[in-house]
């Protein structure tokens, strides 16, 4: 999938989420808070935890930096809501309106209040992040869709029963109307959804530009009409508006329009209390406790003691797994995604390849300096040479053949190639520790090995291998 149609397909499930969501947290904060939930700054928290959550994907940073990052922006859009919804008279970033914010005195009804506005930007938030991370296959929009279509189903229901079995007519034009918008954005990315494949398209000779046209107008029509039908909240506080204006201009008018509109929708809407019967005494005789006498009680004492002490070893122990399992998770990383990785992610690699690089240089420079103080090292030089001249060491050859076959490719070097093996074997095989001028001998070979004198033959036996070496004689 091209990426704007990726972009249009992601835009179109934020509004199918944002609709069901927006109007259930309408509906709610209306019929208890009797104020609807701030439009903006939902859109804005569910925006923001899509926005954190993309960033963050697929970079490989350890989780407790990532829940960090996700902890500051919900603190921040929640303190936002609760701002916007109480409309405080301060400015937002001031020191002032934090202060009294939080040194002001509330009871249990503004506790809840409070609570309640933070569950929903909670909700929000989750939602962006869900959305981030969902996939964006075709089943799993029409999932979606289902699951949208039974939120809608419902908070109909509740509107519903609140209006026939208690007569509470809930003054919210906004949540019923957002089913509108859910349809148009579902139908829009289930048909996107629908044609993700790779497989490339064409029209049919002489109706090309008719099906680009008709796509794109259905497109912009379908998505132009959601946005409208979404944004519809403020369309309504615009008539809100001219209603007030309405109002104020045919003021004599006023009291009969006030008092039709209460006869048609508020006829025969009257709660009634229902009193309940109060509850019946019991008229059982209660039976006399029986008289225990010292040693059940004892007996009782220490089996409540024995069990508590093996509920509490228990109740220790998980926690304390809990909390192991809990740190090793938070300080796990995230995975990484294969466009990270061909960016960063080779980046790093080729810059370890050439951290080993610098390395393997430094430890010849040193040898070159040093010397080798074993047979071994000086051997495994050898097979280095033999490599780099064409030669290399077979898995199942043993020092003695390796060194017959260089011989026979090399005859001037036989006596160099002769000592080092012959270090070897004494230090390996034969466990014995080389002297001093055994040593040195060695380490001279080498070097009249890799004098560049001897470079014209082995370039020769790399590009022009001469006949094949006969097998030893056993």
């Amino acid at each position: 999938m091209k990426r704007e149609k990726r972009g249009l397909l992601f835009l179109v499930m934020g509004g199918t989420e944002l609709s069901w969501l927006c109007a259930w947290a309408t509906f709610l904060t209306t019929a208890i808070l009797h104020h609807p939930f701030p439009f903006q700054e939902a859109i804005g928290t569910f925006a923001l935890a899509a926005v954190l959550t993309l960033l963050s994907k697929g970079k490989g940073w350890r989780i407790v930096y990532v829940l960090g990052i996700h902890a500051c922006g919900l603190i921040l859009a929640a303190l936002r809501i609760a701002y916007v919804f109480n409309s405080w008279s301060y400015p937002f970033l001031s020191q002032a309106w934090l202060t009294e914010f939080f040194n002001t005195p509330r009871g249990p009804w503004e506790w809840f209040h409070l609570i309640l506005l933070l569950f929903w930007a909670l909700l929000f938030w989750l939602g962006g992040v869900t959305l981030a991370r969902r996939s964006t296959g075709y089943s799993t929009l029409c999932s979606r869709f289902d699951l949208g279509i039974a939120v809608f189903f419902v908070l109909f229901l509740a509107r519903s029963l609140l209006l026939i079995k208690g007569g509470i007519k809930i003054e919210d034009p906004v949540s019923q109307f957002l089913l509108f918008p859910f349809f148009l954005f579902s139908l829009l990315a289930i048909g996107l959804a629908r044609n993700q494949s790779t497989t490339p398209k064409h029209f049919l000779s002489g109706y090309q530009s008719i099906g680009i046209i008709i796509s794109f107008t259905l497109v912009v029509v379908l998505f132009g009409t959601g946005l409208v039908l979404f944004f519809l909240p403020y369309l309504t506080l615009s008539a809100e508006m001219g209603h007030s204006i309405l109002k104020t201009v045919a003021g004599p008018l006023g009291a009969i329009l006030v008092s039709v509109l209460r006869f048609i929708y508020f006829h025969g809407a009257i709660q009634q209390e229902k009193s309940s019967p109060p509850p019946k005494e019991g008229a059982g005789d209660l039976l006399s406790p029986v008289e225990s006498s010292w040693w059940t009680e004892l007996l009782e004492k220490i089996l409540l003691w024995v069990f508590g002490s093996l509920i509490g070893l228990i109740a220790l122990a998980a926690f304390g797994v809990a909390v192991f399992y809990l740190f090793r998770w938070l300080l796990s990383r995230t995975s990484i995604s294969r466009k990270r990785q061909s960016s960063w992610y080779l980046i790093s690699l080729w810059v370890e390849q050439l951290r080993i690089f610098l390395l393997s240089c430094l430890r010849r420079i040193g040898r070159l300096v040093k010397g080798y103080r074993r047979g071994a090292p000086l051997y495994v030089a050898l097979l280095s040479w033999g490599c780099h001249s064409g030669i290399p060491h077979f898995v199942s050859e043993t020092p003695i053949e390796y060194g017959l076959r260089l011989n026979h490719h090399f005859p001037a070097l036989k006596r160099e190639i002769g000592l080092i093996i012959d270090a070897f074997n004494r230090e390996v095989y034969g466990e014995i520790i080389l002297n001093e001028r055994q040593l040195g001998q060695a380490q001279l070979a080498l070097r009249r090995l890799r004098s560049p004198l001897h470079w014209p033959l082995r370039i020769k036996t790399w590009f022009f291998r001469p006949t094949p070496f006969p097998e030893v004689a056993r």
